[in-house]
C-alpha cells in the first residue's frame, strides 16, 4: 500500500474521468486533495472525500485562477507537495480543418495551463521541501496520428515542457514526470465518431480500452516517495501502443 500521508495534492480537471479517479486514489492513500475544474461536478467528487478534499472552480488557462487555487490549498491544508496537471480538452481535426480558434483553445488549456501550473507550484513546493509534478500528456504527444492536429501538437508541447522543467526544477528538489495515456474510458472518447473509435481500438495490442483507475495508479506512484529518484520520466499507459 502506497502512503501519501501528510502530503497535499492539487489535481486539475478532477470533475470526471481520469482526474476524478486520480483525486480519489490520492485521497485513499492519505493525501489531502484540492480538486479543480470548470465543471461544478467536481464538488460532488470532493464531497466523497470528506475532510480530505476541497473543490475550487478553476480555468487552468487563467493565471489569476492559479493564484486562487494555491491560496486555497495553503489556507485549507497548509502546504503543497503534489501537482497533477490533468486538465485537458480534445477536439478531432486535421490541419486543414483547424482554425485559429480551435488551435488557441487547445493551446490555452493543454499547454498554457500546464505552464501556469508548474510555475504556480514552485514557491509553495519550495516551502514544503520539494515536491512532485505529474503532467498528463497523451500517446498523441509521443507519435503521429490522424485527425488530431491541434490536440497532438499541444500534447507534444507538454512532453517538451516536462523534460525542460525536470532539469530546471531539479535543484529545488522538485521532480517533474509525464505520463502518456492511450485510449482511456472517459467522456473524451465521445469526441470520436464510431469509425475513428473502431480504428483506434484495433491498434491497441492489449485489445481493450484502459480504465481511468489504471492511469491513477501510475499517478499515485509518481506522487509518492517510491519514485523519489525519477524525474524527466516518460511513462506510457496505452495497452502496448
Amino acid at each position: 500500500m502506497i502512503s501519501l500521508s501528510g502530503k497535499v495534492a492539487i489535481v486539475t480537471g478532477a470533475a470526471s474521468g481520469q482526474g476524478a479517479a486520480e483525486a480519489r486514489l490520492l485521497a485513499a492513500a492519505g493525501a489531502k486533495v484540492v480538486l479543480t475544474d470548470i465543471s461544478d461536478k467536481g464538488r460532488a467528487v470532493a464531497a466523497e472525500l470528506g475532510g480530505n478534499g476541497v473543490f475550487v472552480d478553476q480555468d487552468v488557462s487563467q493565471e489569476a485562477d492559479w493564484g486562487r487555487v494555491i491560496e486555497q490549498a495553503l489556507a485549507r491544508f497548509g502546504r503543497l507537495d503534489v501537482l497533477v496537471n490533468n486538465a485537458g480538452i480534445y477536439k478531432p481535426g486535421t490541419l486543414p480543418d483547424t482554425d485559429v480558434a480551435l488551435w488557441d483553445r487547445h493551446y490555452r488549456v493543454n499547454q498554457l495551463g500546464v505552464f501556469l501550473g508548474m510555475r504556480a507550484a514552485l514557491q509553495p513546493m519550495l516551502k514544503s521541501g520539494g515536491g512532485s509534478i505529474i503532467n498528463v500528456s497523451s500517446k498523441a504527444g509521443m507519435s503521429k496520428g490522424p485527425n488530431m492536429f491541434a490536440y497532438g501538437s499541444s500534447k507534444w508541447a507538454v512532453r517538451g515542457m516536462s523534460q525542460l522543467a525536470a532539469v530546471d526544477y531539479a535543484p529545488f528538489g522538485i521532480r517533474v514526470n509525464a505520463i502518456y495515456p492511450g485510449m482511456i474510458d472517459t467522456p473524451m472518447l465521445a469526441e470520436n465518431n464510431p469509425e475513428q473509435l473502431a480504428m483506434y481500438k484495433n491498434m491497441i495490442p492489449l485489445k481493450r480500452v484502459g480504465r481511468p483507475e489504471e492511469v491513477a495508479q501510475v499517478v499515485l506512484f509518481l506522487a509518492s516517495d517510491l519514485s523519489s529518484y525519477m524525474s524527466g520520466a516518460e511513462i506510457g499507459i496505452d495497452g502496448g501502443l
